[in-house]
C-alpha cells in the first residue's frame, strides 16, 4: 500500500492525493484513506509524486547492469524496438532466462533480415556483431525483387513469433529505393504492428538524398495506413528541426498515425561504421571527425585518416557523436522544443555500458568502475523532468507522466495486452510504479561520468516487486516480464 502520495495518472488525466493498493502484480485499488489488508506492507509516501513507470520504447541496453541504470531514472519497461533483434523468439528465451531486473520487449530487426538475405549474414543477439553489420557496405545496397520479397517475409515470421513491431534503421541504408521502405509499412500495415524508423538523411541537408526522412515516413504511413513512430527526431533532425517538426505537426494535423520521440542530449552514439559516419557525409551533418568519441577509451577522432582506419579495423566499435552543443544556447533551445512538441514522447536510445576488454555485463551493484556509456542510458527520464517540469515548468507531472508512460504504452496498447496494462494507474493496470521525490529529480551522468545514477526516484516496482525501496536498488530483484505481441 502506497499511503498519502500525490498521484498522476495520465489516463485519467488529474493529480489526487490519494492511496495506491497493489496487490498480485496489479493495481487493485486507487482512492483516499484505502483500509490496509491484514498483513500489508504500508509505505508512507506523502509530499512524493506516485505514477506509473517509465516505458522506453528505444533501449538498446539488454542488459541487467544497463536495467539497473535506467530503474535508477524511473524506467519499469526498456524495449529494443528501433533496431530490433532477430530471431526475436530466441532474444525473448534468452533474455527471460537470464533474469532483468525490467520488462523487456524487442521488435523484429529491419537491418537484420536485410544482412541475412543481401550479406548471408548469421543474425546474432550481440550488439557488437550487429554494430558491425550495420558498417558493411553490401547490406546497404538496394534489394532486387527476389531479395526484397525473401527479407520481407522474414520480417513477417518475426511478427508471428510476437515482435512488437517493425524496427527500421534506414539511416543506415540511406541510398535504397524509397519503394523498399514503403513495402515494409505496407508489410506492418497488414500485420497490424507499429514501424520504429531512424528516418534517412533529410533532403535540407543533403539534397541528393533519394527522399527527404521526414517526409518519406509521413507519406508511407498515409499511403499504408501504417503506424509509423520517428526515432529520436532530435538527433535526426539536428538544427533543421524546426522544419522537420513543422512537416510532422502538418500530417499530424490531417490525421497522420506517426508518433514521435526525443531526448535531451546533444550527442548521440552508435557504431563508428555507420554511413552517415563516413568522412565524406559528416559535412551533412555539420561535423568533422573531432566530434566523434570512442568509446569505452574516451579517445577523440583526430583527423579523417584516423576515423578511416578505425571505420576499417572495427566498424561495431561504439562511439560518441556531438551533433549539437548543449553550452549553446540556441542548440539547448532546439532539444527544448524536441521534448516540447505536442505529444512527443520521452525515449532514451540507451547503449548498454562498456568495460574495458570488451565486457559488457555486470550484476555488481553499484557497477564496477571503469564503465562506460552515453549519459542518456542514465539520465534521460530524470534529466527531461528537471528541465521540462522543474525548471521551465512547460509540463505538469501528469503531462511528464503522460509522455513518459501513458503515450508510450498506447503506440503498442492495439498490439501488445501487456503493454496496454502499463503507462497508467487504472484497477487492473500492472504493478509498474514509480515514486518521486518532486524536488529531488534529477540527472547526475555526464559525458565524463556516464554511469552515475540519477537522483529522486524514491521507490520503484515492477510487477509489484521493489526494484528501487527507499532509494536504493535491490541487487536481488529480477522481477521483469516479456512484453510481447498477442495474436
Amino acid at each position: 500500500m502506497l499511503r498519502g502520495g500525490r498521484v498522476a495518472d495520465p489516463a485519467r488525466g488529474d493529480e489526487r492525493v490519494v492511496d495506491v493498493h497493489l496487490a498480485g502484480g496489479r493495481v487493485h485499488a486507487v482512492g483516499p484513506t484505502l483500509p490496509a489488508p491484514d498483513g500489508a506492507q504500508v509505505l508512507d509516501v506523502s509530499g512524493c509524486v506516485v505514477g506509473p513507470g517509465f516505458v522506453d520504447l528505444h533501449s538498446h541496453v539488454n542488459s541487467v547492469a544497463g536495467q539497473r541504470l535506467q530503474a535508477m531514472d524511473g524506467v519499469t519497461t526498456a524495449l529494443e524496438l528501433e533496431g530490433g533483434l532477430m530471431p526475436v523468439d530466441l532474444a525473448y528465451r534468452r533474455t527471460a532466462q537470464e533474469g532483468r531486473p525490467l520488462n523487456f520487449g524487442f521488435s523484429a530487426s529491419w537491418g537484420q533480415a536485410r544482412a541475412t538475405v543481401l550479406l548471408g549474414w548469421e543474425p546474432t543477439l550481440d550488439l557488437t556483431s550487429s554494430l558491425g553489420m550495420l558498417g558493411q557496405a553490401e547490406w546497404q545496397r538496394s534489394s532486387s525483387p527476389t531479395e526484397l520479397a525473401r527479407w520481407l517475409e522474414l520480417l513477417r515470421a518475426e511478427v508471428g513469433d510476437g515482435a512488437l513491431g517493425i524496427g527500421i534503421l534506414q539511416g543506415y541504408a540511406p541510398r535504397t529505393d524509397p519503394t523498399e521502405f514503403t513495402a515494409v509499412a505496407r508489410l506492418a500495415a497488414e500485420t497490424g504492428v507499429p514501424t520504429f524508423t531512424h528516418v534517412r538523411e533529410l533532403a535540407a541537408a543533403d539534397p541528393s538524398t533519394p527522399v527527404d526522412g521526414s517526409s518519406e515516413i509521413v507519406v508511407a504511413a498515409g499511403e499504408t495506413g501504417a503506424r509509423m513512430h520517428h526515432c529520436h527526431v532530435n538527433s535526426t533532425s539536428r538544427r533543421h528541426l524546426d522544419q522537420v517538426l513543422a512537416t510532422l505537426a502538418a500530417a499530424r494535423a490531417e490525421g497522420s498515425s506517426v508518433t514521435v520521440e526525443a531526448y535531451p542530449y546533444g550527442a548521440g552514439s552508435t557504431g563508428i561504421g555507420a554511413a552517415f559516419l563516413a568522412p565524406e557525409r559528416l559535412g551533412v551533418w555539420g561535423l568533422d571527425p573531432t566530434h566523434l568519441v570512442l568509446l569505452p577509451e574516451g579517445t577523440r577522432i583526430r583527423d579523417e585518416a584516423h576515423l578511416r582506419q578505425v571505420r576499417r579495423q572495427d566498424p561495431g566499435h561504439a562511439c560518441i557523436v556531438e551533433f549539437l552543443d548543449e553550452r549553446e544556447p540556441a542548440d539547448l533551445q532546439l532539444l527544448q522544443r524536441a521534448l516540447a512538441f505536442p505529444d512527443a514522447i520521452v525515449a532514451s536510445d540507451a547503449m548498454p555500458v562498456l568495460w574495458p576488454e570488451g565486457v559488457r555485463e555486470s550484476r555488481r551493484w553499484p557497477l564496477p568502475p571503469g564503465g562506460t556509456a552515453h549519459p542518456r542510458t542514465s539520465g534521460t527520464f530524470a534529466k527531461a523532468l528537471r528541465i521540462m517540469v522543474r525548471e521551465l515548468r512547460a509540463w505538469t507531472w501528469v503531462e511528464a507522466f503522460r509522455r513518459c508512460s501513458w503515450l508510450p504504452s498506447q503506440v503498442l496498447a492495439e498490439v501488445s495486452p501487456a503493454a496496454a496494462r502499463k503507462g497508467h494507474l487504472s484497477v487492473g493496470a500492472d504493478a509498474d510504479v514509480v515514486v518521486l521525490d518532486p524536488e529531488a529529480v534529477s540527472d547526475r551522468a555526464s559525458y565524463t561520468d556516464p554511469t552515475r545514477p540519477s537522483t529522486g526516484v524514491r521507490h520503484l516496482l515492477v510487477q509489484g516487486e521493489f526494484v528501487v525501496r527507499d532509494r536504493e536498488l535491490d541487487e536481488g530483484a529480477f522481477p521483469g516480464q516479456p512484453v510481447r505481441a498477442g495474436r
